[in-house]
């Protein structure tokens, strides 16, 4: 969901990104997740922050996303689309909302070899 509409929903205007890597293909990952993009430690110090996320299916982005806002005095929660909790790796740790359990892999509309696909499947419609 764009950062706006959820700003929007949950009536909260301060919206900070985070760009993590940790899947680089289908099921394929790194070793850890890197943070591309992170807010400032004082921006998060002290407060309360919603992490969102698409999916958790080792956990392992969100987590590490977690712990990083901790380290700096910050609150997580966590919100995500999908949680696959036979995929966690964690036990003991789970999302504190998500819409729905699933078990499979997912190809988000938003994904590019997704939106690859779905244009070349409409420029070939569209011929």
């Amino acid at each position: 969901m764009p950062a706006a509409l959820l700003s929007e929903r949950v009536g909260q205007r301060n919206v900070m990104s985070a760009a993590v890597m940790f899947y680089v293909g289908d099921g394929e990952t790194l070793d850890k997740p890197v943070f591309l993009q992170f807010p400032p430690d004082p921006q998060l110090t002290g407060k309360r922050i919603l992490v969102v996320d698409d999916v958790w299916d080792s956990g392992r982005t969100i987590v590490a996303v977690c712990e990083r806002v901790r380290m700096v005095g910050g609150e997580p929660v966590t919100a995500v689309l999908h949680y696959k909790p036979t995929h966690s790796a964690y036990a003991d740790v789970r999302p504190d909302y998500y819409a729905a359990e699933i078990a499979g892999w997912i190809q988000y509309p938003w994904d590019p070899k997704s939106l690859e696909k779905n244009a070349a499947e409409g420029a070939s419609r569209c011929e």
